[in-house]
């Protein structure tokens, strides 16, 4: 363990999922200075270790553990040893991802399970690992990170990755309904975001983006961080089901 001991009696935990780095470590961090203790979880342990020393060094409480997330065996390995830090979890964060841009046509089958594997079967492994725990406390909130992907198509990704996220946001509801009125569980649905999953992408195309966004700019990490650390708190306790829209006006509904 990285960072500030405190009690676990006290203390809320969170564990966000791919938060070795970008968008999931904003997560992270957001949600460890809003007093949280949290497990960092990410493919990379060695990344996920640093990110969470880098948290411990502000004076937060951070874990950092490595795990695939589409592994069973993995996720519930995870998801033990955190109890066994802190004897609770109060919040998931499923952020975990990947995002191949490769053409319809040539997708192929190994390459759409690792696709849904990562992005839909992963956030199902790991609500379905925490859930008895919120139960037991009967209280818990779960947030999937979705993507306006999924809601009309991708501007400028795969086909299986618009599937994956469309997968969340009916997992997202599903699980609303089956877990209320004890455990929330919500999706962030952020537009395109400055991330290292789009840091490769051509600078014309992303001016075709930001030139379709009416705020004029891609999203942020920090701006779907908020919106998780708002559906983590109490003040969402009266939301469930919901799909929060962070895209600058992208999409409208």
């Amino acid at each position: 363990m990285v960072g500030v001991t405190m009690s676990g009696n006290h203390l809320k935990v969170a564990i966000v999922t791919g938060s070795g780095r970008g968008i999931g470590y904003a997560i992270g961090r957001e949600l460890a200075a809003d007093g949280m203790a949290v497990a960092l979880i990410d493919i990379d342990g060695e990344m996920a270790a640093r990110a969470a020393a880098e948290l411990g060094r502000e004076g937060w409480t951070a874990l950092g553990l490595s795990a695939d997330v589409s592994q069973v065996e993995q996720v519930q390995e995870v998801v033990e040893q955190v109890m066994a830090r802190w004897a609770r979890i109060d919040i998931l964060v499923n952020n975990a991802g990947i995002c191949p841009m490769t053409p319809v046509e040539a997708i192929t089958p190994e390459e759409w399970d690792l696709v849904l594997g990562i992005n839909l079967k992963g956030a199902f492994l790991f609500s379905q690992a925490v859930i008895p725990f919120m139960l037991q406390r009967r209280s818990g909130k779960i947030v999937n990170i979705a993507s306006s992907a999924g809601q009309m198509g991708g501007l400028a990704v795969g086909l299986h990755y618009s599937a994956s996220k469309a997968g969340i946001l009916g997992l997202t509801k599903g699980l609303a309904r089956m877990l209320a009125p004890h455990i929330q569980v919500n999706a962030v649905s952020p537009g395109t975001t400055e991330s290292d999953m789009t840091s490769g992408w051509d600078q014309d195309a992303l001016d075709g983006i930001i030139s379709k966004i009416p705020a004029n700019r891609l999203g942020r990490p920090a701006d779907i961080a908020a919106a998780v650390r708002f559906l983590s708190s109490v003040e969402a306790d009266f939301i469930t089901g919901q799909t929060l829209n962070v895209n600058g006006g992208l999409l409208m509904v």
